[in-house]
């Protein structure tokens, strides 16, 4: 229990370093952010969900009209619809659980995106049933203003390799 806690610390303060680091540099042209770093940015957005916290969720994604969240319910643009998302998930959920795994990513300049898996657990408000889904996801992230922000995520679910189907 006691590593488990010395290794949430280490893991936080990581993730502030970096995040501070990537984002109080100005003008100049930064280093490559590696692996950690855009790690960090899933943290920050596994936690807004698990939160359905839109106060938090505004720290991540971009303040512009062309954000977008894909999805097999729909897609919804702009913050309004991003922020629905997020109503839908406090909603309908008394407990969100995202993980996440196998973290990629590609960097390009001022915009990068990051791909993963991710299993997510939730508890029914409705009647207190445990939900799990499993599926994929694609975000693009943009630096606006020096930070880097999130301006589109695609989730699906996992592929299907049976024979005749996944197409």
């Amino acid at each position: 229990m006691k590593s488990c806690v010395i290794t949430m610390i280490v893991i936080f303060a990581a993730t502030l370093f970096l995040s501070n680091h990537a984002n109080c540099q100005t003008g100049q042209q930064k280093t490559l952010p590696d692996s950690v770093f855009f790690n960090s940015l899933v943290v920050q957005y596994a936690q807004s969900i698990d939160q359905a916290d839109t106060l938090l969720a505004l720290k991540i994604w971009a303040p512009t009209d062309e954000i977008s969240f894909f999805n097999p319910g729909g897609t919804a643009y702009g913050w309004k619809g991003v922020k629905n998302i997020y109503k839908m998930f406090h909603d309908n959920f008394s407990a969100r659980k995202l993980n996440f795994y196998d973290v990629k990513f590609a960097y390009y300049g001022n915009v990068s995106w990051v791909t993963f898996f991710w299993t997510f657990n939730g508890t029914l408000k409705m009647n207190n049933n445990p939900v799990q889904t499993k599926g994929r996801e694609t975000q693009i992230w943009r630096k606006v203003n020096y930070e880097w922000r999130l301006v589109h995520v695609h989730y699906s679910g996992l592929p299907v390799t049976d024979l005749n189907q996944g197409f």
